[in-house]
């Protein structure tokens, strides 16, 4: 299991890392607050060990930030003894359990043992599946009572497959549970451990495929050969799998962005006019519901009176807190509920209404924050553009909107009224419909439209948006097929981060695929099924052409016939599946054949989905949409960086090692280059870590914008990024850094307090091969040649030394 200590103190590092490694834990290290976050965020990690006093960014903070996010990793805290109060604050912000300096290290242990069991189903720590038995405690593992001799990454795989046995878990998905950030190891390495277990096994008499391969999928614990021995199987714990491996099972959170200086200028200045043309929107709605308080007090109040000031502080609490009046919002609600009430408002009710609208004054008076705090999650540009409609009667709010998603690039319509967004509609198909439920003035209600959006061909994306929050209309909205509910109020850059998800998932359609059949009139109906939903498609009826065209199209995904002559389906998913740069490639057969050992042998070959003929048009959409946008998900949280839109360290290192390998057989020259930006951390406390974030965005766009597609750009972690170039001479690569150089130096960042500020990035190339043969080795030298550009006055590229 995969323990992440954030500590400064390297004593107590040391301690822990000894304590921890010799039970077997993984451990990985942050020196300070900031680290630990990136890290926590960036990497699976079953447990965190947290001390409350960091630099940078404390212990309370990082909780604080990762329950926001919804991560759920069981979190310890390290606090002094004599400060209880940050002891309670911390597990008030999402701690599980705390422990005090200076601690009994058994203690400790237990503790720490104690948070790994929680998440699971279990408390007993021992687990046992027929003959094989593992016992934490001692950090043994045996089978039919014989200890098997494992290294200490043997122990922590097989207790991986023991604690998930359900699980199929892929080459990299054990990568990343088992191996550090720090490390770079290959899949092959995998392989080789999983071969080192499965003969230690075999010798203590288990059966070779106890650890069963699952065809183009991974590796999973084989029960059935458990319970098939002498021993029949007695599970002391079964458990559910630990939340680190939600990493790759969660939807998609593909995000807007983040915006650079001139962007988020205009952000503010657009929220500004906005504030200031509807502020005396703002204050007549206040003027009804004082008005009504009057009335009430003179014992006046009508039916009608009272029915408008409640519905203005419906409206007040749905679109303040937008504006940053986030005690406005709470004030507003408790007026709508004292308005609401059935029981009959008197004196007493006044008075309280009077208070709150004294408190709520004295808000508004206040400057706005025009800028709400952007989610810690960042993202990257969408790469097209896309068209939204929002319906809603509260026009001030949908204004203010659709300033901050115009900024991201995306069309944006306001309708009023249900009408009029069917014109609107009409007029101009939008990509998404972001939808209010409740329209007082309209017969209908937003639940009308839903329904006549879901139901167009295709349909249109709706995301709801409203005040309402019962759970009978979040069922309702669902069964009805609304693909998001947002209750108010909500920050603008949450309702672009909706908006983002469910345009990924509706990006879908316009993915490539690859279909083989040598039935030309199933292919013209594959044709005329999928083409008017947007895919790309390339018909191939003659599968020894099918290397070829895989190579030249690049599909997102294989639709394949089982039975053709020469190459079957199977012999074409099982070359796929072999070949590394394929092996994750979505797969759908297609057969007539119903038969139960065709369908195992399909899926045993690698398949991802089975359709029988004759296709059913609605179920074959279904499957190809939903295979897509699974594949879209495990791609986004495997491969790339979420700040920075970039490839993260682990799949970088993977296409970096290809790179020298091709380099290697075609005798090609190939550039490893690392780049760090300068005095950064100096960024990060002189204007605060939003403004370093936005610096590191903006970076990872014009990285992308610089280099071609088939060079390698990558984060690997705070402010260093590396780059691969295959094919290239070192004079282009010098032309190439230095173009990327200028163009940082010529944009300027704007910080919330209206500072501005230029950052610089300095670089160090290594070449293969008088630098190095693989990955690390230049690695090592390109590092090197940066610091002499660090020492050399920054700002520049330095050539490795040895070159």
């Amino acid at each position: 299991m995969k323990i992440l200590i954030v500590e400064d103190d390297t004593n107590i590092i040391e301690i822990l890392r000894v304590a921890l490694s010799e039970k077997y834990y993984l451990v990985e290290v942050a020196t300070d607050g900031k680290k630990g976050l990136e890290q926590a965020l960036a990497t699976a990690y079953d447990l965190i060990v947290l001390d409350v006093s960091l630099s940078i960014i404390d212990g309370i903070s990082i909780c604080q930030q990762l329950r926001n996010q919804g991560c759920c990793i069981p979190i310890l805290l390290l606090t002094e003894k004599d400060n209880i109060a940050k002891t309670i604050t911390g597990l008030d912000a999402g701690a599980d359990d705390y422990v005090l300096e200076p601690f009994n290290l058994e203690e400790l242990l237990a503790r720490i043992r104690a948070l790994l069991r929680r998440g699971m189903i279990s408390t007993t720590p021992i687990i046992q599946f027929g003959a094989l038995l593992l016992d934490p405690r001692c950090g043994q593992i045996s089978y039919q009572g014989k200890i098997l001799p494992l290294t200490a990454k043997e122990y922590a795989l097989l207790e991986l497959l023991l604690r998930n046995s359900q699980r199929i878990f892929s080459q990299s998905s054990l990568l990343d549970h088992l191996w550090s950030l720090n490390e770079i190891p290959s899949e092959n390495t995998v392989r080789a451990h999983i071969k080192s277990l499965r003969s230690k096994l075999r010798k203590v008499g288990a059966k070779a495929d106890l650890i069963e391969t699952v065809y183009g999928f991974g590796y999973r614990l084989n029960t059935k050969e458990l319970e098939v021995g002498n021993v029949q199987p007695k599970i002391i714990e079964t458990e559910k799998p630990i939340d680190s491996i939600k990493a790759d099972e969660e939807c998609d959170d593909r995000l807007l962005p983040t915006t650079d200086s001139a962007i988020e200028q205009r952000i503010k200045s657009q929220l500004a006019g906005v504030w200031e043309r509807y502020q005396d929107k703002y204050s007549d709605r206040l003027a009804i519901i004082k008005q009504a308080v009057k009335y009430l007090l003179e014992n006046r109040l009508t039916e009608d009176l009272r029915q408008q000031a409640q519905q203005q502080a419906h409206t007040l609490a749905g679109s303040l807190g937008t504006f940053g009046f986030d005690n406005a919002t709470c004030l507003c609600q408790n007026i709508e509920t004292i308005l609401k009430s059935t029981e009959t408002l008197g004196q007493t009710q006044a008075e309280q209404i009077q208070m709150l609208l004294l408190e709520l004054q004295k808000i508004l008076e206040q400057n706005p924050t025009l800028i709400p705090p952007q989610s810690d999650v960042q993202a990257t540009y969408l790469n097209q553009e896309y068209r939204l409609l929002i319906v809603d009667d509260d026009l001030e709010l949908a204004q203010q909107v659709a300033a901050e998603v115009t900024i991201a690039g995306i069309e944006t319509v306001v309708a009023e009224s249900i009408s009029a967004a069917r014109l609107a509609i009409a007029h101009s198909r939008p990509d998404v419909v972001l939808l209010d439920l409740c329209f007082p003035q309209s017969p209908e209600d937003g639940f009308t439209l839903l329904a006549e959006l879901t139901a167009l061909h295709p349909p249109i994306p709706v995301l709801v948006f409203t005040s309402q929050d019962s759970f009978t209309e979040r069922v309702k909205v669902a069964r009805m097929g609304g693909k998001g509910f947002l209750q108010k109020p909500v920050f603008p850059s949450e309702i672009m981060e909706a908006i983002a998800t469910i345009l990924q998932q509706s990006n879908t359609s316009s993915a490539k695929l690859l279909i083989v059949d040598d039935d030309p009139q199933i292919l013209d109906i594959l044709h005329t099924i999928l083409q008017p939903w947007g895919f790309t498609l390339t018909l191939l009826d003659d599968p020894q052409n099918f290397w070829d065209t895989l190579e030249e199209f690049i599909p997102d995904m294989l639709i394949l016939d089982l039975e053709m002559p020469n190459f079957s389906g199977i012999d074409l998913c099982q070359v796929v599946r072999n070949d590394p740069h394929w092996s994750n490639l979505p797969i759908l057969f297609l057969s007539a054949h119903r038969d139960t050992q065709i369908v195992q042998r399909v899926f045993a070959a690698g398949a991802d989905d089975y359709v029988t003929k004759p296709i059913v048009e609605p179920e074959l959409l279904a499957r190809v949409l939903c295979r897509l946008e699974r594949s879209q998900i495990i791609r986004k949280f495997a491969e790339i960086d979420a700040l920075t839109g970039i490839t993260n360290r682990r799949k970088s290192a993977q296409e970096l090692t290809r790179l020298l390998h091709l380099a290697e057989r075609q005798n090609q020259p190939f550039y490893f280059a690392v780049l760090d930006l300068d005095r950064f951390k100096y960024i990060n406390d002189q204007y605060g870590h939003d403004a370093g974030d936005q610096v590191l965005s903006q970076l990872g766009k014009l990285l992308k914008q610089s280099f071609r597609q088939e060079d390698v750009v990558a984060r690997w972690g705070g402010e260093e990024f590396v780059i691969g170039l295959y094919g290239i001479t070192q004079q282009q690569v010098v032309k190439r850094l230095n173009h990327l150089l200028d163009s940082l130096r010529c944009l300027e960042f704007t910080t919330s307090n209206q500072e501005n500020f230029t950052v610089t990035i300095s670089a160090g190339v290594a070449e293969y091969p008088k630098d190095g043969h693989d990955v690390q080795t230049l690695y090592r030298a390109a590092d090197a040649a940066l610091y002499q550009a660090k020492a050399a006055g920054r700002d520049q590229i330095f050539l490795s030394a040895m070159n």
